[in-house]
């Protein structure tokens, strides 16, 4: 992901979404999760290879959580990162979630998903 800042891509990141900062190779980092990693590449000082038209802002990520969207939200809000638009219905690669859009530092646009368990509400059955 080409971003303006990488170390404040990496603050951002690893504050709000729990992201861990990784180095590798010869002072390339990225942010891991899971067992998924996002590489980082800072604006007009890319590696190789990278993406076709590396532009900040350019990045649509739909990360999923096993947090209850009230939960999501109050993270958010003690986080102090204004929600864009949610929660609200959409559709997964494995049937319906409910997401929260948000924006990073560059204006990536970031979704975080839940799948439909409890009523269709995005929460946790008995949570």
């Amino acid at each position: 992901m080409t971003v303006a800042d990488v170390e404040r891509t990496i603050a951002f990141y690893q504050r709000v979404l729990g992201m861990r900062p990784v180095t590798f190779g010869e002072g390339r980092q990225a942010l891991a999760f899971g067992t998924s990693k996002i590489n980082l590449h800072e604006a007009g000082h890319e590696l190789l290879p990278g993406a076709a038209h590396p532009t900040p802002g350019s990045a649509d990520l739909c990360l999923l959580t096993d947090a209850t969207q009230s939960q999501i939200l109050d993270h958010l809000a003690s986080c102090g990162v204004p929600v864009e638009e949610g929660p609200v219905p959409r559709t997964g690669a494995q049937g319906p979630i409910t997401s929260t859009y948000l924006r990073d530092p560059d204006g990536n646009l970031i979704e975080i998903s839940t799948y439909e368990t409890a009523a269709g509400t995005g929460d946790r059955a008995g949570g």
